[in-house]
């Protein structure tokens, strides 16, 4: 029988636990961003070795699953003598793996982009910089937007895995109080509820700062 008070007795712990969640999430994301960034102009280079490069990472990092990502980079960085904690490791491989899907996102945008742009901006004497700066990654971010927030929602869910590596992220609590409880029906719906709630969350406030872009 379901059990109300043991459903909210977990539910302080499950919620600091998710602040971990969140943290590793974003940190994912804006270190996976700027590593896209860097991914995506080598995939658009003119030079055939970032083209190949830039085309390895991506169809690696995006064909081996992110639980493998995790172990591989959780035990491969002490090997190489680099001893780091879980939470280090954990945001490590969130990061690179979030950001071969992001580099295909932005890259997306950036082929999208009218021609005309570029052209407009250098007539007008702005830097290879200043178009990049002030032109195109502004309309890109406007048309991808949906795209990253699917993708920082999934973040959010994937984040599910770090526990394999000892981050106590929401899920692992979740296992914890679940374990300890007896229980497990009553702290794994608390834990789907406060995911539900997270993701819903980021995607209202997307959803409202698209509509202001579209608007702008």
């Amino acid at each position: 029988m379901f059990s109300l008070s043991a459903f909210l007795d977990g539910f302080p712990l499950l919620l600091h636990a998710s602040i971990m969640t969140l943290a590793v999430s974003a940190a994912g994301l804006v270190i996976g961003f700027f590593v896209a960034l860097v991914v995506c102009a080598a995939r658009l280079s003119s030079k055939p070795a970032l083209r190949i490069a830039g085309t390895a990472y991506v169809r690696v990092l995006r064909g081996i699953p992110l639980l493998v990502q995790l172990l591989l980079v959780y035990y491969l960085l002490p090997f190489i003598g680099i001893n780091v904690p879980p939470v280090t490791a954990a945001i490590s491989a969130v990061s690179l793996c979030s950001a071969a899907y992001i580099a295909e996102i932005l890259r997306g945008g950036f082929l999208n982009l009218a021609r005309g742009q570029t052209e407009a901006a250098r007539m007008l004497g702005l830097s290879a910089f200043d178009q990049l700066r002030r032109v195109q990654i502004p309309q890109v971010l406007r048309s991808t937007l949906p795209s990253l927030v699917n993708e920082m929602v999934l973040l959010i869910k994937a984040s599910s895995l770090i526990s394999v590596v000892g981050v106590a992220e929401l899920t692992r609590t979740a296992q914890n109080v679940a374990a300890s409880t007896y229980q497990p029906l009553e702290a794994y719906a608390a834990a789907g509820l406060i995911y539900f709630v997270l993701c819903g969350t980021l995607a209202l406030i997307a959803h409202g700062a698209e509509r202001r872009l579209r608007a702008a």
